[in-house]
């Protein structure tokens, strides 16, 4: 799940960390009112939305004085602004954060992420942060530190020196950037956080280590012990099937093709899109019902799935483990006789009653298509919609 800067920063300042003072608004006069606590030199006005790269799109502007920030408010909240991680479509701003003006020496970039290979948790730091450190990736690796720690209760000054090495640092503002680890750290562990980026991080001219723009995404299975956080969720950035589809308990993911998959696992889930893309096809989905699906489950994941225009067929691919091939069958039957399914449906079934979910599916007089095998199934999807 993911959170807004401002939130993102409240919950930073929560555990140490040193940001700059900001205010938040729904509406322009909301927000004017907020900025007149704040003494600043200038005025830092940020668009709130789930995507990188604002600045270049237009949604970072510096303003001198309140007369201006309220024009360039209005002219911000309700624009789309399109971002190179929105897609063309772009997210609509329905919230604006405001900030004061830091004196910038030097910007640095740092994240600290989960390690799936190694099971550590790794921090990314590097001395060329700014909106372009995805060039910095590509061109100059080697201006990147990854520094990877083992999991426990704190981390060590010694791994802190790794991670800020980079940053060349004078000693008292080294005290501060091993400080801002630590924290970020505890955050990290204490919040079940996937990722933590701070870009930039800042040494101001007054040799302050400041976060200056900050961003966090949480492990959504673990926010059923974190429900402060979870009241941090806005659903306005989230794709509608998807808000849908996690009232049911569904792992959804919209994707640009035009073949929905229904599956039951998801590294099945992941050979099928494969499967799909090596025929020559694009997956309209990602979608994993889990083990234990029921009818009211494999209903809704239809529906979420048929709920995409692009969608042209649909290809179920299930190994009955803990969950039964003839149930399966019959919320299939269930689902498509209630919402009476127009595309191309191809049933791949193998595993625990997969003879009496076939058999189920094959006395049902639906219009579908049986398949022996994974790749029999996506050989079948691929010439049904074409």
């Amino acid at each position: 799940m993911n959170i807004h800067e401002h939130q993102a920063k409240q919950i930073l300042k929560q555990f140490g960390a040193v940001v700059p003072k900001g205010v938040f608004g729904f509406t322009v006069e909301e927000l004017l009112e907020k900025c007149k606590s704040l003494k600043t030199e200038k005025y830092v006005l940020k668009a709130q939305i789930h995507a990188g790269g604002r600045g270049k799109a237009g949604g970072v502007k510096i303003l001198d004085n309140l007369s201006e920030l309220e024009k360039s408010a209005k002219e911000l909240l309700g624009k789309r602004l399109i971002t190179h991680q929105t897609g063309p479509e772009g997210r609509e701003v329905k919230r604006l954060y405001v900030e004061v003006s830091s004196n910038i020496e030097k910007e640095f970039y740092l994240s600290c992420l989960v390690d799936r290979t190694t099971s550590k948790i790794a921090f990314i730091s590097s001395d060329q942060g700014g909106m372009d450190i995805e060039e910095v990736a590509v061109k100059s690796p080697d201006k990147i530190l990854t520094t990877k720690v083992e999991l426990s209760e704190e981390i060590s000054n010694e791994a802190c020196e790794k991670i800020i090495k980079i940053f060349n640092l004078e000693s008292s503002s080294k005290n501060e950037a091993i400080a801002l680890i630590k924290s970020i750290y505890k955050m990290f562990i204490k919040t079940d956080a996937n990722m933590i980026e701070i870009n930039p991080l800042i040494l101001t001219r007054e040799k302050k280590i400041v976060c200056l723009d900050a961003k966090i995404n949480f492990d959504s299975n673990a926010l059923f012990r974190h429900p402060e956080i979870l009241e941090l969720r806005d659903l306005n950035e989230e794709d509608p099937a998807e808000i849908e589809a996690s009232k049911y308990d569904l792992a959804y993911i919209k994707l640009d093709g035009s073949i929905g998959c229904m599956v039951n696992g998801a590294g099945l889930a992941m050979a099928t899109m494969d499967i799909i893309k090596l025929y020559g096809e694009e997956p309209a989905n990602f979608l994993d019902v889990g083990g234990g699906a029921s009818k009211e489950k494999v209903s809704a994941a239809f529906k979420i799935i048929l709920s995409d225009k692009n969608v042209k067929g649909i290809l179920i691919n299930i190994f009955g483990g803990i969950m039964r091939c003839d149930v399966l069958a019959q919320g299939v039957v269930d689902a498509a006789k209630e919402i009476n399914i127009s595309v191309p449906l191809v049933v791949r079934l193998a595993g625990t009653n997969f003879k009496e979910g076939k058999e189920i599916l094959d006395n049902s007089g639906l219009k579908l298509i049986s398949a022996e095998n994974l790749d029999d199934a996506a050989k079948k999807i691929v010439e049904a919609i074409k």
